[in-house]
């Protein structure tokens, strides 16, 4: 059976994705996702030293800009393709896009995850309507099998990013923030196989092409940074924006980045953890770690954006409640809010009650004390106690320790890798 999107994909070039594609699709999709609001952000903007602009595509049904492009795809089908069904190898937020607005259209989707997907992945790619199968270990294995059963069952194989339908329907992202607020200099956009950036920079070059273009991606996997300005293509690694660890950018996707993008600058993961945090506290919205690229290379760049109009993309909110608590406390951690302090002392009564006195007397809060009696250099009478602890600032902490330190304690902060 013929496959028009993945004959498209595979020999797409930049001809094939124009303004006209993605004013289209933006025809096609209306009303059927959200138009998410794009607001300033006056205290990031403090911060950073530039004129920051959110566009919170955390705020789709399914948390992810994702939607855009799989809808389009979708309403590219003919009908004998509808019927059929359609199948897609991901773990992420297309998966969830395609099941939901498949669903809805009454198209059958199937999707492939790696047997070591999260269950919470499987469980909400399910309950937006997605049949999924699991195979192999990792996700070039998933998508191997999706391939084979795209011949098997006469699907349509619907590529996450590969492919100018998808490209275009992601630009539509850009399309809004340029009706919204036409005079930005420069878009930072988050870049895991290309798809978003693809579709946002042939909006920005034909709308107002002075607009800056910048991709981001993890230090951990820069694929396409490596693709367009070499370097090391090495990837792996747990990135917290495992939305954007892409080993393999698309080949349709990186001709379009290196004609129409400017630049790609990577992020490390104290960044991300950092952007991820301040958007909560902030913006009271929650991202995940690809959501908060953006945000994290305007924070590890300021000179390079100082005084620029910058729209940044929250691209997805899908992020493990646990691991979005980890990512708090690790902050605090390096605000110097919440410390680990490692006091050794000697194992006789009142010896914890003394070192309590001082905490009590600078006013800094317990949280868990640990002691370790066993498995230490310190001779048979000595223990290490660790005390986690909270304080106002980091000052509060500094003359805490020294305290311990002047009162004769052997004190070291542990400290945050």
């Amino acid at each position: 059976m013929t496959n028009p999107l993945a004959l498209h994909t595979s020999g797409a070039t930049p001809a094939d994705l124009t303004i006209e594609d993605v004013r289209a699709a933006a025809a096609r999709i209306e009303g059927a996702v959200v138009k998410t609001p794009l607001m300033h952000s006056i205290t990031l903007s403090e911060i950073t030293g530039a004129d920051i602009w959110l566009k919170f595509e955390n705020l789709q049904f399914t948390a992810a800009y994702k939607e855009r492009g799989a809808l389009n795809a979708l309403l590219h089908l003919t009908e004998d393709q509808r019927r059929r069904g359609v199948i897609a190898a991901s773990a992420g937020n297309h998966s969830q896009g395609l099941s939901y607005h498949g669903t809805r259209l009454g198209v059958p989707v199937t999707i492939v995850m790696p047997r070591t997907t999260p269950t919470v992945k499987v469980m909400q790619t399910e309950s937006v309507g997605g049949n999924v199968e699991l195979f192999g270990e990792t996700f070039d294995d998933a998508a191997g099998f999706a391939r084979e059963l795209e011949q098997e069952r006469g699907l349509t194989f619907v590529h996450p990013f590969d492919d100018p339908h998808i490209a275009a329907g992601q630009g539509t992202v850009a399309l809004e923030m340029l009706e919204a607020k036409p005079d930005f200099d420069c878009l930072v956009t988050p870049i895991g196989g290309g798809g978003l950036i693809s579709g946002m920079a042939t909006v920005a070059r034909a709308l107002e092409a002075r607009i800056e273009m910048v991709g981001v991606q993890a230090e951990l996997f820069p694929s396409m940074y490596a693709a367009i300005k070499g370097g090391d293509p090495a990837c792996g690694g747990d990135t917290l924006a495992e939305g954007i660890a892409v080993k393999r950018p698309g080949a349709f996707t990186s001709q379009v980045i290196a004609e129409k993008v400017d630049d790609i600058v990577l992020v490390d993961e104290p960044s991300l953890e950092k952007a991820v945090a301040l958007l909560l506290q902030i913006e009271k919205t929650v991202v995940e770690g690809a959501g908060a690229a953006g945000l994290a290379a305007v924070l590890a760049n300021p000179e390079r954006f100082a005084g620029k109009s910058v729209g940044l993309v929250l691209c997805g909110g899908n992020i493990d409640t646990r691991l979005l608590a980890n990512v708090l406390l690790r902050d605090l951690a390096r605000q110097g809010r919440l410390a680990r302090l490692r006091v050794t002392l000697q194992d006789r009564p009142g010896a914890l009650f003394k070192v309590m006195r001082l905490f009590d007397e600078h006013n800094v809060n317990i949280i868990e004390i640990y002691h370790q009696r066993i498995f230490t250099t310190l001779p048979a009478k000595g223990l290490i106690t660790d005390i986690e602890c909270e304080a106002r600032d980091a000052a509060q902490v500094e003359r805490l320790v020294s305290a311990l330190r002047s009162a004769h304690y052997k004190v070291d902060v542990v400290e945050l890798n």
